[in-house]
C-alpha cells in the first residue's frame, strides 16, 4: 500500500508527488490520459513533423519556480530556450514596444514613460525575488518580505485601468502592461488586474519568457522522469471516475478542479463543504489556434521576428474592450490574442524551413464558437501575408478545451476566475486551502493558491499539508 495516490499527472500532480517522495514516503500517480502532462503537452495536432504545445507554450513561472528550483530537472531532459525579446507588442504605425531583460533598456523605447517606468519597475526588479515568492505563495499567510509585498500590494491590488492611468502618460506603457493585464481574464477594471500587469514584465526582467527545448512536454516529461527516479510510480490511461476505485493509501491527493472533486468524492466530504466548492466559479474560456506554416510571420515591425511571445491587440483601449466584452458575454470583434513563435527560436518544433504558431483568445466560458477569423485578422493586421503561409491549422474552441482537460471547465485554462475573492479564497476560504474537511483528501489543482500557471507550487503546497498527515 502506497504512502500516497496522486490523482493527475499534470505539473502540480507530480509536483505534489515529488515532494512526498522526497521526504522518504511511496505514491503511485494515476493519471486518466495516455501520457503525463496536464497543461504541459506538445503534440503534432496540424501536419506530420509539426510539434505544437497543447496548451501552455511561454513559461516564466517554470524559471521562476521556487520549487522547480530545487530540482534536478536539467538532469532529466529539460532546456530552457530563452528569445532575444521576451515580449513584444506591436503597434498599428508599423512599430512595436518590446520587453528585454535589460529594465533600462525596456525603458529606453518607452518614450514619455521612460523615467517613470525605470524607477518604478527598478524598484520592483531590484526585489524580484521576494515578490515571486509571495506571488506564488497563498495570500492568507504571512509573507517573508511584508514590507516589500506591502508595497508591492498598494498597486498589484488596484485595478489595471487606475494603476496605468495612475502611473504612465504615454500609449506605449499602457499598452504593453494593459497586455500583461489582461493574461488574468478579467476586466481591466477589476482589482488585482494590476498586479497581472507589474508581475509578468517582474518575470521577464528577472528571468525572462523562456521556452522549453522540444515543447512544453518537456517540463512533464522531466518531472516524471524525476519522480521515478526517488522510486515514485506513474500509472497512465487510467481515468478515475469515483473514489472507491483507487487503490488502498494513507492519503490520496487531487490535482483536479473542484466540480471533479465533487464528482470522485463529494460523498466523503460534509455537505457544507460540498456547497462551497460548487460556488467556485469559473472564468472566461479560451479560443485556440495552432497552425503548421511554409516560413517566418511576416511582422511589419522587425522586432517582433526576436519575440517568443506576442499580445496582438494594439491599444490600451482595444484591450480593455476585448476583455470588457468577454466578462458581458459576448465574443470580441478585435480580440486580445496572445501568439507565440516557439519554432523560430527552437528548430525541433518544425520540419526544416518551416515554422509553426501558436494562439489564444478569450472567448465567454463554453463557448462552441469558432472565431478563426477574428484571430488571423489580428495577425494580419501586424503581419500582412500570414495567411498565405498557412499550410494547416488546428481549432479548438472553448469547448473543446474542456474536453480535452477535465481540469478547463467551460475552456478555462485558469481553474477557476482570477478575482481577488478567489485568489484569496481557492477553492475556498481557509488557512489550510489544500485540506478537506475529510483528513485523508487533499487538493493539489491550479484550483489552489497560488493559482494558474506551470510552477508545481500547489502541488508542493499541498503535499506540505499532506505530508502532516503522514
Amino acid at each position: 500500500m502506497p504512502d500516497a495516490v496522486v490523482v493527475g499527472a499534470g505539473p502540480n500532480g507530480l509536483a505534489a508527488a515529488i515532494e512526498i517522495a522526497r521526504a522518504g514516503r511511496s505514491v503511485l500517480v494515476i493519471e486518466g490520459a495516455d501520457m503525463v502532462g496536464g497543461g504541459s503537452r506538445t503534440a503534432e495536432l496540424t501536419l506530420p513533423g509539426f510539434r505544437h504545445d497543447v496548451c501552455s507554450a511561454i513559461h516564466p513561472m517554470g524559471l521562476a519556480s521556487p520549487f522547480f528550483r530545487t530540482l534536478p530537472l536539467e538532469a532529466h531532459g529539460l532546456q530552457w530556450i530563452q528569445p532575444d525579446i521576451q515580449l513584444a507588442h506591436p503597434l498599428d504605425d508599423g512599430d512595436a514596444v518590446v520587453v528585454l531583460r535589460s529594465v533600462e533598456a525596456t525603458a529606453d523605447n518607452l518614450g514619455v514613460d521612460s523615467k517613470r517606468y525605470r524607477a518604478f519597475m527598478g524598484y520592483l526588479n531590484d526585489n524580484a525575488e521576494a515578490l515571486i515568492e509571495g506571488f506564488l505563495a497563498p495570500l492568507l499567510r504571512v509573507p517573508r518580505h511584508p514590507f516589500v509585498m506591502g508595497r508591492f500590494g498598494l498597486s498589484g491590488l488596484r485595478s489595471a485601468d487606475k494603476l496605468l492611468h495612475a502611473r504612465f502618460e504615454g500609449q506605449r506603457a499602457r499598452a504593453l502592461l494593459a497586455g500583461n493585464a489582461a493574461h488574468a481574464m478579467l476586466p481591466l477594471d477589476a482589482p488585482l488586474t494590476g498586479a497581472f500587469a507589474l508581475v509578468y514584465n517582474v518575470f521577464a526582467h528577472h528571468v525572462g519568457w523562456p521556452i522549453a527545448a522540444g515543447g512544453s512536454q518537456s517540463i512533464a516529461d522531466a518531472l516524471a522522469s524525476y519522480l521515478r527516479s526517488l522510486g515514485g510510480e506513474i500509472e497512465t490511461g487510467r481515468k478515475i471516475e469515483r473514489l472507491e476505485e483507487l487503490p488502498e493509501s494513507r492519503v490520496v491527493l487531487l490535482d483536479v478542479a473542484p466540480d471533479a472533486l465533487v464528482r470522485i468524492a463529494g460523498s466523503h466530504l460534509p455537505e457544507g463543504y460540498v456547497r462551497k466548492l460548487r460556488r467556485f466559479r469559473y472564468g472566461p474560456g479560451v479560443f485556440k489556434i495552432d497552425w503548421a506554416l511554409d516560413g517566418p510571420v511576416p511582422w511589419k515591425a522587425s522586432q517582433c521576428s526576436l519575440a517568443g511571445c506576442l499580445h496582438l491587440a494594439g491599444s490600451y483601449d482595444e484591450i480593455a474592450a476585448s476583455e470588457r466584452a468577454v466578462a458581458d458575454g459576448k465574443h470580441p470583434d478585435k480580440p486580445w490574442v496572445i501568439f507565440a513563435q516557439q519554432s523560430q527560436f527552437d528548430p525541433a518544433r518544425a520540419p526544416s524551413g518551416k515554422q509553426t504558431a501558436w494562439a489564444y483568445a478569450h472567448v465567454p466560458n463554453g463557448s462552441t464558437v469558432d472565431i478563426t477569423e477574428a484571430v488571423e485578422r489580428q495577425v494580419e493586421r501586424f503581419a500582412p501575408g500570414f495567411r498565405d503561409l498557412v499550410l494547416a491549422r488546428s481549432v479548438r474552441t472553448a469547448a473543446d478545451m474542456g474536453a480535452h482537460n477535465p481540469n478547463y471547465v467551460g475552456g478555462d485554462i485558469s481553474s477557476g476566475a482570477a478575482t481577488l475573492r478567489q485568489m484569496i479564497g481557492r477553492p475556498v476560504t481557509s488557512f489550510h486551502p489544500y485540506a478537506t474537511p475529510n483528513e485523508r483528501l487533499f487538493l493539489c489543482s491550479a484550483s489552489t493558491p497560488p493559482g494558474p500557471g506551470v510552477h508545481g507550487m500547489c502541488g508542493y503546497f499541498a503535499a506540505r499539508t499532506a505530508l502532516k498527515k503522514l
